[in-house]
């Protein structure tokens, strides 16, 4: 993952909050999530506007850890399925899994990841 992204910081956060910390709206977490609500491709102005009251705040990092998480799971299926199917000699099914988390898939680091194992697939 790119230096960049350091998505340990909204993980730290959302991780605290689900195990019942109270979350807070200072300076900080308003730092982190303007910083990393673009890297998972929610607008810079959406996230000014639920950056303004704790509860749309606190939804924002519900929603950017979510997509995180959600999308870590998806590629990470998509690269063992494929890796089954190219063992299995199914190179043209291989490719599929990542044509799926392409269709679906709104991060940008996700998706450039699908399309590099895509990519390769397609290099003989």
């Amino acid at each position: 993952m790119p230096e960049d992204l350091k998505w340990d910081d909204v993980r730290n956060l959302a991780r605290r909050t689900s195990e019942g910390q109270p979350f807070t709206l200072t300076d900080e977490t308003r730092a982190i999530l303007r910083r990393t609500a673009p890297q998972v491709a929610i607008p810079p102005d959406e996230a000014e506007r639920a950056l303004q009251q704790e509860q749309s705040a606190a939804a924002l990092l519900d929603e950017v850890a979510s997509r995180i998480r959600v999308g870590s799971r998806r590629l990470s299926r998509a690269i063992v399925d494929s890796a089954n199917r190219q063992d299995a000699g199914d190179t043209d099914g291989a490719r599929q899994p990542f044509l799926d988390v392409l269709a679906v898939e709104v991060v940008p680091h996700y998706r450039a990841i699908a399309q590099t194992h895509l990519d390769a697939l397609d290099d003989p």
